[in-house]
C-alpha cells in the first residue's frame, strides 16, 4: 500500500515537472512568435504601402476607399498594430488586389 502511495506521489510530481516544462516551452515559443508576428505586420505595412504606391493612391485616398482614417492606414503600413482580416480585405478591394491567406501546421518537434 505504501509503495502505491508513493508510486502516485511520484507520478504526480513528474506530471508537475513535466507541466512546468511544458509551461516554459511555450512561454519561450510564445515570446518568439511575438517577433515573427511583428515581422510579419511590417511586411503586411509594407505590402499594403507598396501596393497602394503602384495604384497612384494617397493614403487618405485608400482611407476613404476603405472606410477608415488616414492615420489608420498609416499605422498598417508602418507595422505599427495589428492589421485585422476584415480590413485587409476592404484594402484589398480598395486596391483592386487579391488577398491570399494560409494556415499551415507545423511540423511536430520531434520530425
Amino acid at each position: 500500500m505504501v509503495v502505491s502511495s508513493q508510486s502516485h506521489a511520484h507520478r504526480r510530481r513528474l506530471t508537475a515537472q513535466s507541466l512546468e516544462r511544458m509551461r516554459e516551452g511555450l512561454r519561450k515559443r510564445a515570446e518568439a512568435l511575438g517577433r515573427d508576428h511583428e515581422q510579419r505586420f511590417a511586411e503586411v505595412g509594407r505590402m499594403v504601402a507598396e501596393n497602394r504606391l503602384r495604384r497612384g493612391m494617397s493614403q487618405q485616398e485608400l482611407a476613404i476607399l476603405c472606410g477608415t482614417t488616414q492615420s489608420a492606414i498609416a499605422r498598417l503600413e508602418r507595422g505599427g498594430r495589428p492589421p485585422k482580416l476584415d480590413t485587409l480585405m476592404r484594402i484589398a478591394d480598395a486596391l483592386d488586389a487579391e488577398l491570399f491567406l494560409e494556415m499551415r501546421l507545423r511540423p511536430a518537434p520531434n520530425e
